[in-house]
């Protein structure tokens, strides 16, 4: 077999996992705090051409080496900072610098959370828009006049006109050694993984860990500009695969035709 067909075919492969990245991306250009995915690419194991042993004898001929293509070497988040939206809601919820919410996810597991839209659930407690409790839990109650988030993470809640505001709690921050490599879960949830490490439980604001800002949600960190560009060398990369294998197969037609 010609081993430009089987290069060209995982080149064509993974462009096309490239520009499946970039349309997620793209189609998540107007959703809160959703992270653009990241493809990279590796050069595939390379096998000896000549036959020959490695030598140590400078004057001996090099060793002829061809590779097999290109891999997936990796489809990770990047967690920079999305602009901040002021939006004046008093559950919105958005965290400036370094930092996840954590949650309580359907299983019982714990879950990760940028913040966005937060809501209070039918028991009173302090929950993410898809109805999953903040961990630690933080009851408000159903009777709250007004919720104040401090930068802090003091919840301060107000359930009378006149009466002062009490202080039902304090929101917690998580951070890893290694964010890019938490697994996405969907609706904006990640769970760690081997290389994200466990979760280190901090303050706002204190150890590194970044702030909360009531009344804003953190926007995409989509590109528009930089994803197009994108999109356009994965394409110009595909179509030069596919010059590669119709040239190969004109090549062996030539080869199949020599006897005529």
């Amino acid at each position: 077999m010609n081993d430009s067909l089987y290069i060209a075919a995982t080149g064509m492969h993974m462009q096309q996992k490239g520009v499946d990245t970039i349309a997620n991306n793209l189609a998540n250009v107007n959703t809160p705090g959703f992270k653009r995915g990241r493809v990279t690419f590796e050069d595939l194991v390379y096998r000896d051409l000549s036959g020959a042993p490695a030598s140590l004898d400078s004057g001996s001929a090099p060793r002829l080496l061809q590779g097999s293509g290109v891999g997936l070497a990796s489809i990770f988040k990047s967690f920079a900072a999305g602009e901040l939206q002021k939006t004046d809601g008093p559950l919105d919820l958005a965290i400036q610098g370094d930092g996840f919410l954590e949650v309580v996810g359907a299983d019982g597991a714990p879950a990760f959370t940028r913040g966005g839209g937060m809501m209070v659930d039918k028991d009173g407690f302090l929950a993410s828009a898809g109805g999953l409790p903040l961990k630690p839990a933080i009851h408000i109650g159903l009777d709250a006049k007004q919720i104040t988030i401090k930068p802090d993470g003091h919840v301060l809640v107000r359930t009378t006109d006149q009466g002062d505001a009490l202080d039902v709690g304090r929101i917690d921050l998580v951070h890893f050694t290694d964010s890019s490599g938490l697994a996405a879960l969907g609706a904006n949830l990640y769970k760690t993984s081997d290389r994200s490490g466990d979760a280190i439980v901090g303050h706002p604001g204190e150890d590194g860990v970044g702030t909360l800002a009531q009344g804003f949600v953190e926007a995409s960190n989509v590109n528009l500009v930089e994803e197009m560009v994108n999109l356009m060398v994965a394409q110009r990369a595909y179509e030069s695969s596919v010059k590669v294998i119709q040239a190969s197969d004109e090549m062996l037609a030539m080869s199949n035709n020599l006897r005529k």
